[in-house]
């Protein structure tokens, strides 16, 4: 893509810095200004100095989706290289660092792609215009300005699903359950679990674990319109009802595989099943001594790290674990 401007573009209230040496400038632009004055320099491109992804057009409008959910939806600066083609003209000498910016060719865009993309999806669908903030170098030759490409695409970790699902409790039913199974001393998950989604031998299911746990119990059923109270006290139940029957296979989970991830989806498969065939629905709860009784045959289930189990892996080993789950209750 060409780095042509049809015309210069000014920017206003403009703040120059230094970072490491380098000249920066950071400031504010206009949204329409914004998808216009910059562009990505691709992988494939016939210079041999492209190192962007292609745009992934779901990114794009999963931001454009984030951004018209109003006021609180706020993003990040996007990153240029202004490759020495931007002047910086101060208003006066009391202050040197801040003035006008002058665009004389389009920046490269090094981070903030999918940001601009769901930008200029949001400002065409609804005719608005946003306040874009950016910060760009004033000169990055080709070599520094794909090292730092690399740098903030590989070096940088993300939190994880498991942390934003705790960050998104008060947003999300489901993160909410899947926290309090955590955090609640009466929860079968107390001490097994981990918010942020880093694991020990005690504590080796994680939130987005549980996350998956819960729906796997809840899906596909009127189970899932419960409030998020009713689904927490569901899993409490459940859950606990099984500790309960086999307390040594619960707690051990190197001598056992009950709490294994594999098992615990297996688990929470069959329980959606075992729950909706014997749910009170006048009173909005389980059948306790009818599910207590069929529970209590899961002892014919070779729970044993070092048995059958060890060989039952990933979603695939779930859904087969659950069908032996189902077919061990009901032979009875």
């Amino acid at each position: 893509m060409s780095n042509y401007l049809p015309s210069n573009i000014a920017i206003e209230n403009v703040v120059q810095s230094k970072m490491r040496g380098r000249v920066t400038y950071q400031g504010f632009v206009s949204s329409q200004i914004a998808v216009n004055f910059s562009y990505s320099k691709l992988y494939n491109d016939s210079s041999g100095k492209g190192y962007q992804r292609p745009i992934n057009n779901k990114r794009c409008k999963d931001f454009a989706h984030y951004l018209a959910q109003g006021e609180d939806s706020l993003y990040t600066p996007i990153l240029l290289n202004a490759g020495g083609n931007w002047e910086f003209y101060a208003y006066d000498k009391q202050h040197p660092n801040l003035g006008r910016l002058i665009c004389t060719k389009k920046a490269t865009l090094m981070d903030g792609q999918h940001r601009l993309g769901g930008i200029k999806e949001y400002i065409s669908t609804t005719s608005s215009t946003l306040n874009v903030p950016f910060l760009a170098f004033h000169y990055l030759d080709d070599d520094e300005e794909i090292k730092l490409f690399d740098v903030i695409n590989t070096k940088a970790k993300g939190i994880g699903t498991s942390l934003s699902r705790y960050l998104n409790r008060e947003n999300d039913d489901i993160s909410w359950v899947a926290t309090n199974l955590i955090l609640k001393p009466e929860s079968p998950f107390y001490n097994k679990g981990t918010l942020t989604g880093k694991r020990s031998k005690e504590r080796n299911i994680t939130l987005q674990n549980l996350y998956n746990i819960v729906k796997l119990l809840t899906k596909k059923s009127d189970l899932e319109k419960l409030s998020k109270e009713k689904k927490f006290n569901l899993c409490l139940f459940y859950f606990n009802l099984i500790k309960e029957l086999f307390p040594e296979e619960w707690d051990d989970n190197k001598l056992y595989r009950m709490t294994h991830i594999t098992c615990l989806n297996a688990l929470a498969i069959a329980g959606n099943k075992i729950i909706n065939e014997n749910y009170l629905v006048k009173s909005q709860q389980p059948d306790s001594v009818k599910i207590a009784k069929l529970l209590v045959n899961l002892k014919d289930i070779d729970w044993l790290s070092s048995g059958n189990l060890k060989y039952i892996k990933g979603a695939a080993g779930s859904k087969m674990l659950a069908e032996d789950i189902l077919n061990c209750i009901n032979s009875k």
